[in-house]
């Protein structure tokens, strides 16, 4: 019951005061789907010329790269043109089972870890596992860094050496003064946005990677193109679906966000907050029952309160001089992602108060030398969430809205305002969000995951995507909320990937797995290393 409380406190907050957006895809969409036409049609001629990669010292030979031109505005494609890094690694052919048997290739899979602002181009090297093996037979594996990010017309809002301002406060009922602060902030990096990028942010958005892929489907020499999204990568998936659905082969959406044109993105955010909020409880949770190994308090409440005293003795004295407040949140919010962190967030948090902050400084400093990929990765994370759809323009509805919310959702909900506020102050056109969903018949049947207690990507907006995709069958993992299931440690979940990209088979509309199990508890050895509780 408290889940649903929350989740109705974030789905009834007004909005008031969106700006109009204009209606993009109606309006230009015609020259903008003849431009993709032409786009396309140059990339399929042209190929792509893999060779190696920039940085191959650090990689294995059987991973390769190159690039893929695609139109900055598809309405103009005999305009400026922009460089996308794509990645690959040949099907190996090989039966992981039977090495004399040959396996028929199936095609590229490409795959889009999500963000916005995360770079695909690693993805390949995953054929390596032994998990992976059976579609590594089947498939090229296929990554590729999206507009703005890495070696793709990179985008930029700050200089890099100024971006990490740890140690920092995360104040759970931020004060005025310091909501000023942060409101000047977020002008200044939108500001920024617009000086460092000029006319060309406004064609950085969902829209617009929807229709790069297009151009690296016919590049790669794919008549239809097999997918796996996750994440934001399901979002524009989703959007790909609706504008190109024949040129799908399989889909795969993984960690679903809600698709919805009124969700995207300042509901979304909203949602999303109120769902850290349960899965802080089940860290919590999870902590107390393994309170012999961590002293951090036998109930979620008590280590709950081990948490704000670790919070408050950082405001006062950073640890390391590096790891404040928003250090600490920013460790612990990740766990919210990630449940094989939690053994070392709980011991990194014991350790601390127990006098020893070294685990803590190692799992939470901000390191200089990833300054410039991580202000990238922000650049292109609000350039998307930015263009992608109106926001609120005035301060009050997101403080109204976000006060009312903090009451029940206090974890992330003021952390989340931060990093998304300079889409207030945002100096680029918006576009309208496009109204995804297919008929029965119009796509091939898709393949949904989603784990019910999923944080980032609440699990709503995976039965909302089932429901606007004719055809779609959706696989949960039961009271789970691991963000990301692909290749994960569910066999059950993993079934059914490989028996939908290898031979096209899904289950029936709702199948279940049940949960993977939970991490085991660790504690320190003699040396002061992790070790796990079997």
């Amino acid at each position: 019951m408290r889940a649903a409380l929350l989740y109705s406190a974030a789905g009834s907050l007004l909005l008031s005061t969106l700006t109009a957006a204009p209606d993009t895809e109606d309006r230009t969409g015609a020259a903008e789907r003849r431009g993709t036409a032409v786009a396309a049609a140059r990339a399929k001629a042209a190929g792509i010329t893999f060779g190696p990669c920039p940085d191959a010292q650090d990689l294995p030979g059987s991973m390769q790269c190159g690039t893929v031109s695609v139109p900055l505005d598809y309405a103009r494609p005999d305009g400026r043109q922009i460089e996308l890094s794509v990645s690959r690694a040949r099907a190996t052919r090989k039966d992981p089972h039977h090495s004399e048997h040959k396996v028929p290739r199936q095609g590229a899979l490409v795959h889009n870890p999500g963000g916005p602002g995360a770079t695909g181009l690693y993805f390949p090297l995953i054929g390596l596992l032994p998990e992976w093996k059976r579609i590594a037979a089947a498939y090229d594996l296929v990554g590729y860094a999206p507009r703005g990010v890495g070696r793709s017309a990179p985008l930029s809002c700050k200089d890099p050496e100024q971006f990490f301002d740890g140690p920092s406060q995360a104040p759970s009922r931020p004060s005025e003064s310091y909501k000023r602060k942060r409101v000047a902030q977020a002008r200044a990096y939108a500001r920024g946005c617009a000086e460092r990028t000029g006319d060309a942010l406004r064609h950085y958005h969902s829209l617009n990677n929807a229709r790069d892929l297009d151009v690296l489907r016919a590049a790669l020499g794919e008549e239809r193109l097999t997918f796996m999204g996750s994440s934001y990568g399901t979002y524009f998936g989703a959007l790909y679906a609706t504008l190109f659905p024949a040129h799908v082969r399989r889909m795969v959406f993984d960690s679903v966000v809600h698709p919805g044109p009124g969700r995207i993105w300042y509901r979304n955010n909203l949602a999303q907050s109120a769902a850290f909020e349960r899965r802080w409880t089940d860290f919590r949770a999870w902590i107390a029952r393994h309170d012999d190994v961590y002293g951090l308090g036998g109930t979620a409440r008590e280590v709950l309160r081990s948490y704000e005293r670790a919070s408050a003795r950082l405001a006062a004295e950073p640890a390391g001089g590096k790891v404040g407040p928003g250090q600490l949140q920013g460790a612990f919010l990740q766990a919210g992602y990630y449940d094989d962190q939690w053994p070392h967030r709980a011991h990194a948090l014991s350790a601390y108060l127990k006098g020893d902050p070294r685990p803590l400084v190692e799992q939470a400093a901000q390191h200089p030398e990833a300054a410039a990929e991580a202000e990238n990765s922000r650049a292109v994370y609000l350039a998307v969430e930015c263009n992608d759809a109106p926001w609120p323009t005035d301060w009050r509805v997101w403080d109204r809205d976000n006060t009312r919310l903090a009451r029940v959702a206090p974890f992330e909900t003021w952390d989340n305002v931060w990093t998304n506020l300079p889409c207030a102050y945002w100096r680029a056109p918006r576009q309208r969000p496009l109204d995804v969903g297919t008929g029965p018949g119009e796509l091939p049947p898709t393949l949904i995951l989603a784990a019910e207690r999923d944080a980032a990507t609440p699990y709503d907006g995976a039965l909302e995507l089932r429901d606007r995709l004719a055809g779609s069958v959706l696989v949960t993992e039961r009271d789970a909320g691991a963000h990301g299931l692909v290749g994960g440690p569910n066999a059950c979940v993993n079934g059914h990937l490989e028996a939908y990209l290898l031979e096209g088979r899904l289950p029936g509309r709702r199948a279940q797995c049940a949960p993977h199990a939970e991490p085991k508890p660790a504690a320190p050895d003699r040396s002061g290393a992790v070790e796990r509780i079997r």
